[in-house]
């Protein structure tokens, strides 16, 4: 599905205020922020509202607390951000936000408490998406991350403001679209991971649509789900090749790795989702490794997505050698693989 959304240039936000959902969803370590890549994201969106006599209410979740867990509270994003927009004496201090707490940073920017903190929220209860609502004039989703939820910050409060698209969310749906409506060919996808019920949806989309469909991790032991997709006639097929695994399962082959490689270096687009082996475990990162390599020598558009392939390839080094990086895992998937994305839906010009 292709979209047309409002962007948030097209906003009246002078003096307004305006409710930003975006990522907050980033590793932290002893209360410090350990990849803030997904900050650094949405920050032009941010800064656009501002410059423009916005102010601003963020809004965004971390992890999946099912309910209040001081664990994990957004305390240490604030700081990073205040430390990132070089605000003076930031107040630390939790305070009423509306009927939320929250801090304030300053007279333009105020951050609200983990939203999933609150059982509503992802049940997108009317009522309290309407509370949500109530703190703004205007609403803009920056979070493509989770563009596949329809969740009260998501989808709920659309209902009850004007919305529009962020900058970053803008550039996910400009890219991905591109990848689907009219790529550089040959498209080669590269599908790993480990959640069969995620990804099988992907693969069949791009059997009928990309020109190699590489799968590799933990999908590899429902060899015959994956080969039934192989087999399905479709008025155009992918060559689809199955990677071999080591014999525990827990990492593919170097053959395997050396003949992905080999197809890749024939496309003109490739395309990654999920690692090809138990990348927790340092002894079976070889084959991702040696994949991710070679992609970043391959004179082609090269996109990833997938926060295990994300963060692997920050930890060597070699995340700014891609051509674009998605912040979306899921919601990269179900994008690519046709579906409709509640969070973007609402978001669409009518």
């Amino acid at each position: 599905m292709i979209y047309n959304l409002k962007s948030v240039k097209d906003a009246q936000v002078s003096n307004r205020s305006v409710l930003l959902r975006v990522d907050l969803d980033v590793p932290i370590e002893n209360s410090v922020v350990k990849d803030d890549s997904r900050l650094l994201a949405w920050q032009p969106t941010l800064l656009y509202l501002l410059q423009s006599g916005a102010r601003v209410i963020i809004v965004g979740h971390l992890g999946r607390p099912e309910g209040k867990d001081e664990k994990l509270t957004l305390l240490p994003v604030v700081k990073w951000l205040s430390q990132n927009l070089k605000i003076q004496n930031a107040n630390f201090n939790t305070i009423k936000i509306g009927e939320f707490g929250g801090w304030e940073l300053s007279d333009k920017i105020s951050i609200l408490e983990n939203i999933r903190f609150y059982p509503e929220e992802e049940a997108n209860n009317p009522q309290f998406a309407q509370k949500l609502s109530s703190l703004a004039q205007i609403f803009v989703n920056d979070a493509f991350a989770t563009a596949h939820r329809a969740h009260a910050s998501t989808e709920g409060v659309t209902h009850f403001l004007p919305a529009f698209a962020g900058l970053r969310v803008l550039e996910e749906v400009k890219v991905l679209s591109e990848i689907l409506e009219n790529p550089k060919r040959p498209l080669c996808v590269i599908i790993g991971g480990a959640k069969i019920e995620t990804k099988l949806p992907l693969v069949k989309k791009m059997h009928a649509f990309a020109d190699f469909v590489l799968v590799g991790g933990t999908l590899c032991g429902d060899e015959e789900t994956i080969l039934n997709v192989a087999n399905e006639e479709t008025t155009h097929q992918s060559i689809l090749l199955l990677a071999e695994t080591l014999e525990n399962k827990k990492d593919i082959t170097l053959k395997s790795v050396e003949n992905f490689i080999q197809v890749a270096k024939e496309a003109k687009t490739i395309v990654w989702n999920g690692p090809l082996g138990q990348i927790e475990e340092e002894e079976y990162q070889k084959g991702t490794a040696i994949l991710a390599e070679s992609l970043v020598g391959i004179p082609a558009f090269t996109v990833v997505g997938g926060g295990d392939t994300v963060g692997f390839l920050r930890n060597k080094n070699l995340i700014d050698k891609f051509s674009f990086v998605s912040t979306g895992g899921g919601a990269m998937l179900e994008f690519l693989s046709g579906e409709k994305l509640p969070g973007l839906v609402v978001l669409e010009t009518k």
